[in-house]
């Protein structure tokens, strides 16, 4: 894994769970809340899972891969059923899931 690639992972992972926490908010306050209850919890497990990768990466830990993978897959998941909602939120966190699958697949095939 070449150093650009991590950091490139790095900061996607920070923007996603930024995207995840403000969304899994956001749901919240919306007029029916219990309806966006799948939603908030992959946003709140994407988060956890993006943050814990993020820092996985930053300290060269050598089950990085393992971590990768793992949260590609949880960003996908969570894209997807973010995609199923029309409020604004919904529609940038799926943005940024799906937005870090790419760089996460790219460090686990290196």
């Amino acid at each position: 894994m070449t150093d650009s690639k991590i950091q490139a992972a790095i900061n996607v992972l920070n923007q996603c769970a930024l995207a995840c926490h403000h969304c899994s908010t956001a749901c919240l306050d919306e007029p029916n809340p219990g309806e966006m209850l799948r939603c908030i919890k992959l946003d709140l497990d994407c988060a956890a899972m993006c943050e814990v990768t993020s820092a996985a990466l930053a300290r060269g830990s050598e089950r990085a891969g393992w971590f990768a993978n793992a949260c590609a897959e949880l960003c996908k998941a969570c894209g997807q059923e973010c995609e199923k909602h029309q409020a604004e939120h919904c529609q940038q966190c799926a943005e940024a899931c799906f937005g870090a699958v790419s760089p996460l697949k790219e460090l686990v095939v290196s």
